[in-house]
C-alpha cells in the first residue's frame, strides 16, 4: 500500500425532520410507528455533504452513523461531487420518495467506503407509501416541486484554489 495514502473517518448525520412529530402521530395517521422523518448528509475530510451542497442549520444530528474509512482524496472527491451535481443529482432531479438526500447519501457512502447507510432510512419510503394514507398523499406529494438549497454546488469554500 502507498504510504503517502492516508484514511479519511466517512460518517452519517442524521437528523429527523419532523422533530420529534413522527414518532407520536405516525401509529395515527400510518397505523405503524416511525421513529422519524430522515434527512441524512455524509460528513467526510472535516465537512458535511448533503443532497444540493454542503454544511447544514439544522443544529446539531439526532444520531451520527460511522460508515467506516475512505482514502479518495478531497480533491477527487470534491470532482466526484461536482459531476454528482452536473448530472443524476441536479436540483431539478429531487424527488422526495425516490430520490433524496438519503440516496445522494447512500450513493456516496458507496463511493467513498464500499458501504450503505441503514436500511431503516432507506426503506422508509416504502413504509410510508406501503400504508393507505401513504397511499392517499402520494399524488399530493408528487405533485410538488422541491429544490434542494444550493443547487447543484458542491464547492470547497475554505480553499483559495476552488471553483466558487
Amino acid at each position: 500500500m502507498d504510504q503517502n495514502v492516508s484514511a479519511h473517518p466517512v460518517r452519517l448525520y442524521v437528523y429527523d425532520l419532523s422533530r420529534g412529530m413522527a414518532r407520536q402521530l405516525s401509529p395515527l395517521m400510518l397505523g405503524k410507528q416511525l421513529d422519524g422523518v430522515w434527512h441524512t448528509a455524509i460528513v467526510v475530510h472535516g465537512e458535511e455533504f448533503f443532497y444540493g451542497g454542503g454544511g447544514t442549520q439544522l443544529g446539531e444530528p439526532n444520531s451520527i452513523v460511522d460508515l467506516g474509512f475512505t482514502e479518495v482524496t478531497e480533491e477527487i472527491f470534491m470532482e466526484y461531487l461536482s459531476s454528482l451535481g452536473e448530472s443524476s443529482y441536479r436540483g431539478d432531479r429531487y424527488h422526495l420518495f425516490e430520490h433524496n438526500c438519503n440516496t445522494f447519501s447512500n450513493e456516496v457512502a458507496q463511493f467513498l467506503t464500499g458501504n450503505k447507510i441503514p436500511s431503516y432510512i432507506t426503506d422508509l419510503p416504502s413504509e410510508v407509501l406501503s400504508t393507505p394514507f401513504g397511499q392517499a398523499l402520494r399524488p399530493f406529494l408528487d405533485s410538488i416541486t422541491i429544490s434542494p438549497p444550493g443547487g447543484n454546488s458542491f464547492t470547497n469554500r475554505d480553499r483559495p484554489d476552488s471553483a466558487q
